[in-house]
């Protein structure tokens, strides 16, 4: 990166993107402190899913607003957040200054990569989980679209950080 570098890093997109994998890799490559929006939440007040299924996905996103309220502008951290953090433009304001990239899949990997934890995913509860995830895709596609996409397809980890590396060098 260069003298200016960039105060903070925000990875954005889908759950099952790699987000939090790519996350902790580049804050370690770089030597700053990685923070996952999701793991912070279920620190701090238990499950995503029992935040669903007890006090319904309004309040499991206040919960996001306040995360995003208290790592926004802060310096020399990554930030992997739960797929819809950054389409709420509150959320967003708070990473204004922040580097964002958005890591993208194909819909058959992202079904793949979930599979591994299924019960932990409460937006793709039902029968037809590729088509959930097709449809909330298709749903995002816009707010997702107004941030750099780096696609994780058939690619290592480690690739994506020297992606994001090289592009972020190259501002």
């Amino acid at each position: 990166m260069t003298k200016n570098e960039t105060t903070s890093i925000v990875l954005t997109g889908f759950m099952g993107t790699g987000k939090s994998t790519v996350g902790r890799a580049l804050a370690a490559r770089l030597g700053y402190a990685f923070f996952d929006t999701d793991a912070l939440i279920e620190a701090r007040h238990g499950p995503i899913t029992a935040i669903f299924r007890d006090e319904g996905e309004e309040a499991f996103r206040r919960l996001e607003r306040e995360v995003a309220a208290e790592l926004g502008g802060r310096e020399r951290i990554v930030v992997a957040t739960g797929g819809r953090l950054m389409l709420d433009p509150v959320n967003a304001a708070a990473f204004e200054d922040a580097a964002v990239f958005c890591l993208t899949a194909a819909p058959a990997t992202i079904v793949q990569r979930t599979d591994r934890t299924p019960g932990a995913r409460p937006l793709l509860a039902g029968d037809d989980r590729a088509a959930r995830i097709t449809a909330l895709l298709d749903e995002r596609a816009v707010g997702y679209a107004a941030f750099e996409q780096v696609a994780t397809d058939g690619v290592t980890p480690e690739a994506v950080v020297d992606e994001i590396i090289t592009r972020l060098a190259a501002r």
